[in-house]
């Protein structure tokens, strides 16, 4: 029974199906889908509104950028200037600084010259005082013969060798002492120095074989130096052959 109502259903259904008029093939079989203007517009607008929203967005973004680089660059210049005249305080007080301590050193070192000076020439007016006492020792070894100091046979001479050898000594011990302290005696004579006339004093001058020009010769008074500055000159007699 099944299986005849089955085939009863297929052969009716064929009937149907050859009943059916066959279209051309260029027209469709499905009828044309006809869509709403306004469904369109409600598609297509909403699109185009929301690219300009945007593009527009992003160009306000980008003149308030613009806008605001100004501004900030407006802001940033009191910082800056301010900035500018810390800095050029700053090399104004370095400047300062570096030159209150090169004064500072230049009045260290000249202050120790000065103090130098002071411990080198305090005794600059007790050495001229006591140069004189000095020149009078000198005198009286030099006013003794040569021959009367060679001892005799009688003996009559050996108070005043041993008197003269006596000064001899202390002029010696005199000199040394004040050597130490910076005064010393010098005799341009001695070994025949040219004549200075930071050092000398020519008293005369004359005529002298077997001598150059210039040459101090005799010395009538010696000089004095305190630390190698001159207390008093020696007064030497200069040799002129020409």
């Amino acid at each position: 029974m099944i299986q005849r109502s089955l085939l009863r259903q297929l052969r009716a259904s064929a009937s149907s199906l050859q009943k059916i008029p066959v279209s051309s093939p260029s027209r469709s079989c499905f009828p044309p889908l006809r869509i709403p203007a306004s469904s369109l517009r409600q598609q297509i607008y909403p699109r185009c509104y929301s690219t300009t929203a945007e593009a527009e967005s992003a160009a306000e973004g980008e003149t308030s950028a613009s806008e605001d680089a100004p501004s900030e660059a407006k802001e940033e210049d009191p910082i800056k200037k301010e900035l500018e005249a810390k800095k050029s305080e700053v090399i104004d007080l370095k400047d300062k600084y570096l030159r209150s301590v090169a004064d500072f050193r230049n009045l260290q070192e000249r202050t120790k010259r000065e103090i130098q000076s002071a411990k080198d020439f305090a005794i600059s007016r007790f050495a001229k005082d006591l140069v004189e006492s000095i020149d009078n020792l000198d005198r009286a070894l030099s006013t003794v013969p040569l021959e009367k100091l060679t001892p005799q046979e009688n003996g009559n001479n050996t108070d005043l060798i041993n008197l003269h050898d006596g000064l001899k000594i202390t002029d010696h011990i005199l000199m040394q002492t004040l050597k130490k302290h910076g005064l010393e005696r010098f005799d341009p004579s001695e070994k025949g120095e040219k004549f200075d006339p930071n050092l000398h004093e020519a008293t005369f001058m004359t005529a002298m074989e077997g001598k150059e020009d210039g040459t101090a010769f005799h010395t009538q008074q010696k000089g004095f130096l305190l630390n190698g500055r001159v207390i008093r000159a020696a007064k030497v007699g200069v040799v002129k052959n020409s």
